[in-house]
C-alpha cells in the first residue's frame, strides 16, 4: 500500500501521508508539552509559578481551539475533494502524474467474480478467463465490474487501487491503472469462511507485447468455462492454483450477477420485470409507484402513487394472506454444504393478476 504500482494507489498513499502530517501538527506539540510541563512544574522546581486561582486565559483558549479547528477544516476539504476524485465508479483523468488519459481509448474491461474461496477474472474483450491470476497491461486504464457468487467479499489489490466490496446480486465498479511491470498480490479483505486466508491472486503488470502473449497462452490452454465447468468451479475449494480458460460461456458475468447460471433458474432482472408488470406499471417506467402491487379495488393503481399501507387501514380492510413458504424438508444441510440445492427449498408465488398465469419457483 505504501509502495504503489498504480496511480490510484499512489494518490491514496499521498492522501494517507497528508492526513497523518496534518494530525501530527497537533499530536507532536502535545506530546512535547506533556514532558515539558511535567518537568517545569515538578514538585522540586521552586522557580515555577504556582497560581491556585487560575481558571481562564483567552490567549490559551484561542490556541487550544483554533489550531484543531483549522486542521479539521483542512482534513475536511482534503477528504471531500479526494472522495470525489478517487471515486471508484469515476473514470480516470490521468494514467500517471503529468500523463493525461487518452480520451479516444476506452477502458479495458475485466469482470471479477468472488467465489468460495478463489477469484474468477473474465476478459470479455479478449474472450478468455482466469482463476487467481490477474494480468494487466501497464499504463492502460482498466474498469473492473465486481460481483460475488455466495457471500459478501472484498476485492483488494493494495498496490493497484482501493478496496471494493463484492456482493451477491450486486455489481460494483472500480477504475484503476497499473504503471509498473512486475508481480504483485491481491486478496480478499473481508472474512468469508474457512478458506478466506488463502483467497489470494497474483497481479502481474506487463507491457503490450507481454499481454498479447498472455492472451495467446490462455487461448492455447484448450480449457473452456462452460456452464457445467463453472458450476463445478463455483463449489467451495481452497488453495486453488492459477487456471486459464480459452473461452467461457457468453454472458457468464451477467448470469452470475443475476444469479441464474444454473439452468432453469430465473434471472433477477426477469423476476423484477415480471413483478413490475404484475404491479400494473410500465416495465420501462422507473418512476416511484410505477411497479407497485395492484390495489384491492382497482385493476391498476394510479401512476406515481402508492397503495394505502396496512397501518392506515381499518381492521376489516385487512384480509389475511396465505403463507407461500414451502415447509422445509428435514435434514437440510445448512452451512455444511452451502452449494446444496436443498438450502434453497422455498417457493415464490405471484399474486393472481388478470391476464398473467400464476406460476411458482421452487
Amino acid at each position: 500500500m505504501l509502495n504503489p504500482a498504480g496511480d490510484v494507489a499512489l494518490q491514496q498513499r499521498n492522501l494517507i501521508y497528508a492526513s497523518t502530517g496534518l494530525m501530527l501538527i497537533i499530536i507532536v506539540p502535545v506530546l512535547i508539552l506533556i514532558v515539558l510541563f511535567a518537568w517545569r512544574y515538578r514538585k522540586g522546581n521552586r522557580d515555577a509559578t504556582y497560581d491556585p486561582k487560575f481558571d481562564h486565559s483567552t490567549s490559551l483558549e484561542l490556541v487550544i481551539w483554533s489550531a484543531p479547528l483549522l486542521i479539521i477544516i483542512a482534513l475536511g476539504a482534503l477528504t471531500w475533494s479526494s472522495t470525489h476524485l478517487l471515486d471508484p465508479f469515476r473514470p480516470l483523468d490521468r494514467v500517471a502524474a503529468g500523463k493525461p488519459i487518452d480520451k479516444k481509448q476506452v477502458p479495458m474491461l475485466v469482470q471479477v467474480v468472488a467465489m468460495d474461496w478463489k477469484w474468477l477474472f473474465i476478459y470479455p474483450e479478449q474472450g478468455i478467463a482466469t482463476v487467481n491470476e490477474l494480468v494487466l497491461p501497464v499504463d492502460r486504464q482498466v474498469r473492473f465490474d465486481i460481483t460475488s457468487t455466495n457471500m459478501m467479499n472484498s476485492f483488494y489489490a493494495p498496490t493497484l487501487a482501493g478496496m471494493v466490496y463484492a456482493m451477491p446480486g450486486m455489481r460494483s465498479t472500480l477504475h484503476a491503472v497499473l504503471n509498473k511491470p512486475g508481480e504483485f498480490e491481491g486478496f480478499s479483505a473481508n472474512y468469508s469462511g474457512a478458506g478466506f486466508s488463502d483467497m489470494r491472486f497474483k497481479l502481474r503488470g506487463v507491457d503490450a507485447a507481454g499481454f498479447a502473449r498472455f492472451v495467446s497462452d490462455a487461448k492455447a490452454s484448450g480449457r473452456s468455462l462452460s456452464t457445467p465447468a463453472y458450476l463445478q468451479l463455483e463449489r467451495p475449494s481452497e488453495k486453488v492454483p492459477a487456471i486459464r480458460f480459452a473461452a467461457f460461456q457468453p454472458g457468464l458475468f451477467d448470469k452470475v450477477y443475476n444469479r441464474c447460471v444454473r439452468p432453469g433458474t430465473p434471472c433477477m432482472s426477469d423476476v423484477m420485470m415480471r413483478d413490475q408488470r404484475a404491479g400494473g406499471g410500465d416495465p420501462h417506467d422507473m418512476r416511484v409507484g410505477s411497479g407497485m402491487p395492484q390495489g384491492r379495488d382497482t385493476a391498476e393503481p394510479p401512476r406515481g402513487t402508492k397503495p394505502k399501507g396496512a397501518l392506515f387501514k381499518d381492521a376489516d380492510e385487512i384480509a389475511p394472506a396465505p403463507n407461500v413458504t414451502k415447509e422445509r424438508k428435514p435434514g437440510a444441510p445448512g452451512s455444511t454444504q452451502p452449494d446444496s440445492p436443498r438450502n434453497r427449498d422455498m417457493s415464490f408465488l405471484l399474486p393472481t393478476v388478470p391476464g398473467i398465469a400464476r406460476t411458482a419457483r421452487g
